[in-house]
C-alpha cells in the first residue's frame, strides 16, 4: 500500500512537470514531447521516470491485488469492490496518458480499444462517438484524453484516501 501511495505522488508530481510543457493538440503533441525530451531541463529524465513509472505503478498494484487475494481481503466486500474501482481508474488513465504522445501506436490503441465500446448493446455507437467528441479519434479525443489523464489522478487520490 505505502508502495503504491508513493508511485501516485510521484506519478503526480512528474506529471504535473511534464504538463507545464505539453499540448494538447494533434499537430504538436508529438512535437511537444520532443521538445520535453530535448529542450527542457532533465525533461528527458522527467518523461522516463513517468513513463516508466506507470508500469512500477502496475507492478506494485498487481502485487498488492495479489496479496489481497491470499489473505482473503475479499471478504470485506465495500473495501474489495473500491479497490476494483480504483483498479479500473487507474487503467483508465494508464491508456489515456498511453495516447498523449500521439503517435502511430497513440492514435491506433485509441481508434481499437476506443472501438471495442462499439460492441455495447443499443448504446454502443453513441458512446464511442461521445468519447471521441465526433466522428473519429480527432483533436477533441485528444483534448479530452489529456484532461482526463490530469484529472483522474487526483480523483484515485482522494478515493484512496477515502478507503
Amino acid at each position: 500500500g505505502s508502495l503504491l501511495g508513493l508511485c501516485l505522488i510521484t506519478q503526480i508530481l512528474t506529471g504535473l512537470f511534464l504538463a507545464m510543457h505539453y499540448t494538447s493538440d494533434i499537430s504538436t503533441a508529438f512535437s511537444s514531447v520532443t521538445h520535453i525530451c530535448r529542450d527542457v531541463n532533465y525533461g528527458w529524465l522527467i518523461r522516463s521516470l513517468h513513463a516508466n513509472g506507470a508500469s512500477f505503478f502496475f507492478i506494485c498494484l498487481y502485487m498488492h491485488i495479489a496479496r489481497g487475494l491470499y489473505y482473503g481481503s475479499y471478504l470485506y466486500k465495500e473495501t474489495w469492490n473500491i479497490g476494483v474501482v480504483l483498479f479500473l481508474l487507474v487503467m483508465m488513465t494508464a491508456f489515456v496518458g498511453y495516447v498523449l504522445p500521439w503517435g502511430q501506436m497513440s492514435f491506433w490503441g485509441a481508434t481499437v480499444i476506443t472501438n471495442l465500446l462499439s460492441a455495447v448493446p443499443y448504446m454502443g455507437d453513441t458512446l464511442v462517438q461521445w468519447i471521441w467528441g465526433g466522428f473519429s479519434v480527432d483533436n477533441a479525443t485528444l483534448t479530452r484524453f489529456f484532461a482526463f489523464h490530469f484529472l483522474l489522478p487526483f480523483v484515485i487520490a482522494g478515493a484512496t484516501i477515502l478507503r
